[in-house]
């Protein structure tokens, strides 16, 4: 007897993921840039403050001996608004988006969904990030363009320490916002960090005007590989022995901060 041919069925395609990790923290960077534009003090800290603050350092350098530190205005200022924009932008921001996110509850609902916990921390951090980025691009451009600076002579080191200063500075923000009870408090606690990086990172007074031992010390300063690199960098004088330092210090803060989020960062309000 002859029989319908049976009819082959169709496998099922493989399930597909909806979203991606890619595509989940732009979602969540283009949310947090809503609000991130909605934050006028946050915006003018971030926006400004990096800008007026390299004139006083290029008031104050008048008064350095740069010669005989083998520098000059450009390779003191440049630097300077590199760090200036990282620690406002980047850093100072942050540490007020995440205790508020935090505190709103905001951060605690992320977890419920598909974000994981990098996800969420590392889509909140893109809009400050960027605007660190962008801001530290144009502020190289005009410091370059009025300080009558000559093409940079390693600019590999110039990216590097620009990079090494997002993550850092993203990571230390991310640690003090750990131990940041409240929103109004948030304004108050980068302060320490702040301060510390300006006067011993080489940005309002470069290493190599400093005595030897507090040179020394201020060597191992969270900004201080970034400023290191974006300098010589910059001039070409930086040695490969002093390349390797700040590299070495650069991935060390990195690590530790990092490892400071994973161990301390509270996702619940803090009571």
């Amino acid at each position: 007897m002859s029989g319908t041919p049976a009819t082959a069925t169709p496998q099922a395609a493989p399930a597909r993921p909806l979203t991606t990790p890619a595509g989940r923290m732009a979602a969540l960077a283009r949310a947090e840039l809503t609000m991130y534009g909605r934050s006028k003090g946050t915006l003018f800290a971030a926006l400004f403050v990096p800008l007026l603050l390299p004139l006083s350092v290029a008031q104050a350098a008048d008064e350095m001996d740069l010669k005989g530190a083998g520098l000059t205005l450009g390779t003191v200022v440049l630097p300077a608004a590199i760090g200036f924009a990282l620690l406002f932008a980047v850093y100072s921001a942050l540490v007020g988006i995440f205790v508020t996110r935090r505190e709103e509850l905001v951060l605690k609902r992320l977890r419920t969904g598909e974000l994981r916990d990098a996800e969420i921390l590392a889509g909140s951090a893109l809009p400050a990030a960027a605007t660190g980025l962008l801001q530290s691009l144009l502020l190289m451009t005009g410091c370059a363009l009025l300080l009558d600076m000559s093409a940079p002579s390693a600019p590999h080191l110039i990216v590097a320490g620009l990079l090494f200063g997002l993550v850092i500075c993203v990571a230390l923000g991310a640690v003090t916002a750990a131990f940041t009870r409240t929103t109004e408090s948030a304004q108050v606690t980068p302060m320490p960090l702040l301060i510390v990086s300006m006067l011993g990172s080489g940005m309002t007074v470069p290493l190599e005007v400093l005595p030897d031992r507090i040179a020394t010390f201020c060597e191992l300063l969270p900004l201080t590989p970034v400023v290191t690199l974006v300098r010589g960098g910059w001039s070409g004088d930086l040695s490969a022995s002093d390349s390797l330092t700040a590299l070495v210090t650069a991935v060390a803060w990195t690590a530790l901060s990092v490892f400071a989020v994973r161990r301390w960062f509270r996702w619940e309000p803090r009571r």
